[in-house]
């Protein structure tokens, strides 16, 4: 499978969560390119962006893993560009 660039959007309404989400990125941590957290502690949550290059099998996990937990949304975005030049 070709791989792709993807971002993820990670709102963080539940901080108990954070250590199981942790844990999930790191799990995939060979298909991330990086990451930065955003803490907006005046409206009690966390924003989390990740980019991605992972074929499609793979980025469904990440996001799947992610959606499953309590109090945390995610959203993606996957590129259709299968060969890309910055």
């Amino acid at each position: 499978m070709e791989k792709r660039i993807g971002a993820i959007l990670i709102i963080v309404e539940n901080k108990e969560h954070i250590p199981e989400l942790n844990n999930i990125l790191n799990k995939h941590n060979n298909i991330i390119i990086g990451r930065q957290g955003i803490p907006l502690k005046d409206k009690g949550i966390c924003i989390i962006s990740v980019v991605f290059e992972a074929n499609i099998n793979e980025a469904n996990s990440l996001t799947g893993q992610i959606g499953r937990l309590k109090g945390i949304l995610v959203k993606s975005l996957l590129t259709k560009i299968k060969n890309y030049v910055c």
